[in-house]
């Protein structure tokens, strides 16, 4: 008996020297300033900066394969703290946002048929397309608002999805999600955007969504530097677009939307403080 507990203790100790040495021998070196980083990262995981996780990221920022300033939800005050851990100057990041470029919801948009089906946007999107006339319209069954991990994202009563400009970070998991790319990123300094998603020509937008653009280039004509006009479809010039809220009284059916003054109709999203442009900043 004795015997067999002092073999067992002496593989055991043996076992455990040979971990030992192995452990040394093929550890893996990590730089400081890694697990520095990783520190200060938000730990959201989201993929905004182009890889799946923050400890790659860290490991990109440190092998000086990505920038420092790539961390949009970490915002600017992770930013500088990684600039500073790196011993370089912090690059301020040009922060963009997800918006949903589209107001069809089912009261204003028609029905190809009633979709009965499982309360995903990419089930129903294989049925005929969609359930909306409309081949660009949000489906509003919430695929974005279960992608997102920091909660920015409803559907409205009507069934619209709606983003929060205060709550968005930038990830783009709503993008990856939405079958129809009806989400866009834009400018976080940029307030004023085209909610509609359909290429259609006009006559036809007209037939089923009251709030479509018609691309009758009204827009353009008003404030031509912050205005393209490419199938069919306005677009606001996000790097001329000082004038492009001068179009939103213009536009005949109301698709243009300051979103400093507030959010599409049915959303319980607060108010958006205005942020200030680039030109106005102290």
């Amino acid at each position: 008996m004795l015997a067999s507990v002092l073999t067992l203790g002496g593989i055991g100790l043996f076992a455990a020297v040979a971990l030992g040495i192995a452990a040394k021998k093929f550890a893996v070196e990590i730089d400081p300033r890694e697990l520095a980083i990783l520190e200060v990262l938000p730990g959201a995981n989201c993929g905004a900066c182009g890889l799946p996780g923050c400890g790659g990221y860290a490991k990109a920022v440190v092998d000086g394969s990505m920038a420092p300033n790539l961390c949009t939800p970490g915002g600017s005050e992770t930013i500088e703290k990684i600039a500073h851990i790196m011993g370089v100057e912090a690059l301020s990041a040009n922060p963009k946002i997800a918006v949903v470029c589209c107001q069809g919801d089912n009261a204003k948009a028609s029905l190809k048929y009633q979709y009965l089906g499982l309360e995903d946007c990419n089930a129903a999107q294989k049925i005929a397309d969609g359930p909306k006339n409309c081949p660009g319209g949000c489906i509003g069954l919430g695929s974005c608002v279960r992608a997102c991990p920091f909660d920015a994202i409803e559907i409205t009563a009507e069934g619209l999805a709606v983003i929060s400009r205060l709550k968005c970070t930038g990830c783009q998991k709503c993008i990856a999600t939405c079958p129809r790319s009806v989400i866009k990123m834009t400018p976080l300094s940029a307030t004023t955007h085209v909610l509609c998603n359909s290429t259609d020509k006009g006559a036809l937008v007209r037939k089923y969504c009251q709030v479509g653009c018609i691309a009758c280039q009204i827009c353009k004509k008003v404030a031509p530097e912050s205005y393209k006009i490419e199938n069919f479809l306005a677009r606001v010039d996000y790097d001329s677009a000082e004038s492009a809220e001068v179009a939103i009284e213009k536009c005949p059916t109301k698709c243009i939307r300051d979103f400093a003054t507030g959010y599409p109709q049915g959303s319980s999203f607060a108010a958006p403080t205005p942020v200030k442009k680039p030109e106005q900043a102290a």
